[in-house]
């Protein structure tokens, strides 16, 4: 047996280990934190279930998810892009009456808070945006006039983002988080998956870079985009850029995105 440690991910230490005759993916939790993997085996499944390629799951522990090993995504390949958008589209047509998930969920190490809500612009205020003022990371370094900007903002979200249903998205659906098969199909791993706005997926695709435009242009051919789609990507990119606050403080630029997206609107 040998065993080769992956980067990309940053939750938990993730390794590709060659056995006689098959080779797997395993994620080590590094540090105690029940129910994350077999939230994110049954986040696989849902997706499974409503038509996206997912890994295998061969073995789930509270410690351990052990996947089907698989290869990165094709960087330019528009076929393979174009197959991503489609897929994602496809996914994006499942809708519910009601925003959340029967269950909390997690994204990164953190818990991703689901409870239902009608209210799509309420959901995405209280449990996307400001949940993330709570942790401990991002009090040491959002200052109070940061925490009043983003209060202030999701104030007026109803003015900023329109009426849209609630589907089954992703959830943590940025670049690294497609892969392929060994026919160059795409695959998606690391869900976070709960009923919600379609452009919270399209805004992490959008906004972390190097997703060909053909993802999207693919995307919009079955799913044609809502007037003023791409001006909302950072506003919807702001649970993302919190959630990096949160995880490890004042980590690269997002600090200075956060406070360009509030004075944006302002």
């Amino acid at each position: 047996m040998t065993a080769e440690q992956l980067t990309g991910g940053f939750a938990n230490q993730t390794w590709r280990v060659r056995l006689t005759g098959r080779t797997v993916i395993v994620k080590f939790a590094e540090d105690d934190q029940p129910g994350v993997f077999a939230t994110e085996a049954a986040g696989l499944a849902v997706l499974r279930a409503e038509g996206l390629r997912t890994p295998d799951v061969i073995g789930v522990t509270d410690h351990s998810l052990t996947l089907q090993a698989l290869e990165p995504a094709p960087p330019g390949s528009n076929q393979f892009w174009e197959a991503a958008g489609r897929a994602v589209a496809a996914l994006h047509t499942k809708t519910s009456p009601r925003h959340g998930w029967p269950a909390d969920g997690w994204l990164g190490r953190l818990p991703q808070e689901n409870a239902w809500d009608t209210n799509g612009r309420r959901f995405f205020a209280t449990n996307r945006v400001l949940r993330y003022l709570r942790e401990p990371k991002a009090q040491e370094v959002l200052t109070a006039s940061d925490r009043t900007g983003i209060e202030k903002l999701c104030a007026r979200f109803p003015q900023l983002l329109p009426e849209a249903p609630a589907v089954l998205t992703h959830g943590d659906l940025w670049r690294s988080n497609v892969i392929a098969t060994a026919d160059g199909l795409p695959v998606f791993i690391d869900p976070a998956v709960s009923w919600t706005w379609a452009e919270v997926d399209l805004s992490m695709m959008f906004c972390s870079g190097g997703v060909p435009e053909r993802f999207f242009a693919a995307y919009h051919e079955l799913r044609p985009p809502e007037p003023g789609w791409q001006q909302r990507m950072r506003l919807l990119n702001l649970r993302e850029l919190l959630s990096m606050v949160a995880h490890f403080g004042a980590i690269g630029d997002c600090l200075a995105q956060i406070r360009g997206v509030v004075a944006a609107y302002r």
